[in-house]
């Protein structure tokens, strides 16, 4: 299967106002699909390849702007709890799921 013939197929799992986002990778054509796919507000995005420089800047502003990012964390173990909130729209923010390793690695013991 050609990646372009994943979009459509994706397009039909989101939920409402959900988005494809098409990213960093090599893509063949997307195929003709139905406009009843990007019913109820469904979005098809690409994001632009940045360099290292790029994402650099882009956190400096971020920072001068007073851009904070709103996240909640869950244990390896519970992220399919993380899931089930994520497809109930009852997540504030972005759900990060940290593993064993990273949270012994961070300190964080509690």
């Amino acid at each position: 299967m050609q990646i372009g013939a994943l979009v459509p197929a994706a397009l039909t799992l989101v939920c409402k106002r959900g988005r494809v986002v098409c990213a960093g990778i090599p893509m063949s054509d997307i195929p003709i699909f139905a406009y009843a796919d990007l019913w109820e507000e469904r979005q098809i995005l690409s994001v632009a390849n940045l360099t290292r420089e790029d994402g650099t800047s882009f956190f400096e502003v971020a920072a001068r702007s007073g851009l904070r990012a709103v996240t909640e964390t869950f244990p390896l173990e519970q992220a399919n709890v993380a899931l089930d909130r994520l497809r109930k729209g009852t997540l504030t923010g972005a759900a990060v799921v940290i593993s064993p390793q990273a949270d012994a690695a961070s300190g964080n013991h509690g």
